[in-house]
């Protein structure tokens, strides 16, 4: 699996953020809890794709003036190995998780409240994301970095065929044929042809969302199931690239030529304008319908501390790596891959989404951006939503069928957390 198929892409599904599965190890020494008074402060993160990355977190925490903080790594399902661990008592005191914690393992409280551990910065960091993470009032995850997903496409190649970046669903679906030419094919939406990439933005795209504001299913909507018709056709059309060695969040294919136009990631962008210099445009998803606007996804593994660890030292660490040293954090953002800093004093300070194509990019999150999924969007939710998509694009199903019948699992998944 390449560097660009692992790490934070499992969080930017745009469905859940359902982990990755495979083998568990750890890396970084022992992670058995020590026990006793002045033992090491456990601290655990998902293995990252990018060079160096594990090192750095390392480093980091050898910085920390405390001292005694011990960083493991774990490739596979990390989700599950967080899950179980916290409820088997045997978790770490520090851990990160996709979006931040569950809104299960909150209600449960099995993580503690980090409201104070903000402090006067909590306005500097970006309030959609923030708010993501937070339940009745308080929050329970810092958030790190930011990833986010949009379309790149070859400026040269819509050019000699006098295709315009499009802005509507419409015309990525005309731009998708007309490019579609030899060895090349018009579009890249992931090798399910963005069944289990595309769930928020064509909802968000369309006008609509996961939830509404009073809490009720927000996509069971005709807006929505007429996108979903048109991306069943363009599944069927012959013009999307299916079955490349590398899914959506690798930039290989792009790159090969093997596709004009691909829904990729900003981690991706230093590979891409590496290899093609600036005959490289961005774009965010293009609006579907006459009440839609274009969006892209953003999401962020945010610190939690265990609850029934050493919460006290936990959250000092915490507030000290992801709060205090903002040097620490600009540079976890652009040294390994390329990601836009969680707080907003932190944008023009970093140097490597200044100017051009990453600029434009990172404004793309500030402008039509859009948290991944709410803090209520449960597993099962996630869960229901992506295998109603696949049978919808993939399948043929009815779109209308398969969204009442989400909207039935939204429904009875909320009940479960009374306003």
């Amino acid at each position: 699996m390449s560097d660009f198929s692992m790490s934070r892409r499992s969080m930017l599904t745009g469905i859940g953020g359902l982990a990755l599965a495979g083998a568990l190890a750890a890396c970084g020494g022992n992670t058995g809890r020590d026990g006793g008074a002045g033992r090491d402060l456990r601290a655990w993160f998902h293995q990252y794709g990018e060079k160096g990355a594990p090192e750095a977190l390392a480093r980091y925490a050898s910085e920390y003036p405390g001292g005694g903080v011990r960083v493991s790594s774990f490739p596979g399902d990390y989700d599950q190995k967080i899950s179980s661990a916290l409820v088997s008592g045997d978790g770490p005191d520090v851990f990160e998780f996709a979006n931040g914690p569950t809104i299960d393992m909150i209600t449960a409280g099995q993580v503690a409240d980090l409201t104070d551990v903000l402090g006067d910065a909590r306005s500097d960091f970006t309030p959609s994301l923030l708010d993501r993470m937070t339940h009745g009032g308080r929050v329970y995850g810092i958030p790190q970095v930011m990833d986010m997903q949009l379309l790149v496409y070859r400026r040269s190649t819509l050019e000699q065929s006098g295709v315009v970046p499009p802005r509507t669903l419409g015309e990525l679906v005309s731009a998708a044929r007309a490019l579609n030419k030899g060895t090349t094919k018009g579009l890249f939406l992931g090798n399910n042809g963005g069944a289990d990439v595309l769930g928020g933005v064509l909802l968000w795209s369309s006008g609509h969302d996961y939830l509404t504001p009073e809490r009720k299913p927000g996509f069971v909507d005709e807006e929505v199931a007429a996108g979903l018709r048109t991306m069943r056709a363009l599944f069927t059309s012959g013009d999307l690239l299916l079955g490349a060695p590398q899914d959506w969040s690798d930039p290989g294919a792009f790159i090969a030529g093997q596709t004009a136009m691909q829904w990729t990631g900003l981690w991706a962008l230093p590979a891409i304008t590496a290899a093609l210099g600036d005959d490289v445009g961005v774009r965010a998803f293009p609006a579907i319908g006459a009440n839609g606007g274009t969006s892209v996804p953003f999401g962020a593994y945010g610190a939690a501390v265990n609850a029934k660890g050493d919460v006290a030292r936990a959250k000092k660490f915490v507030q000290w790596l992801w709060v205090e040293r903002t040097d620490l954090q600009l540079d976890w953002a652009q040294s390994y891959g390329l990601h836009v800093p969680a707080r907003r004093s932190l944008l023009p300070r970093a140097t490597k989404l200044a100017t051009g194509l990453y600029r434009e990019a990172a404004d793309l999150v500030n402008t039509v951006g859009h948290p991944q999924t709410p803090l209520l969007w449960t597993a099962r939710c996630a869960t229901a939503y992506r295998d109603a998509l696949d049978r919808i694009i993939r399948g043929g199903a009815d779109p209308m069928t398969e969204l009442r019948g989400v909207g039935g699992v939204v429904e009875k998944e909320l009940e479960r957390f009374p306003s």
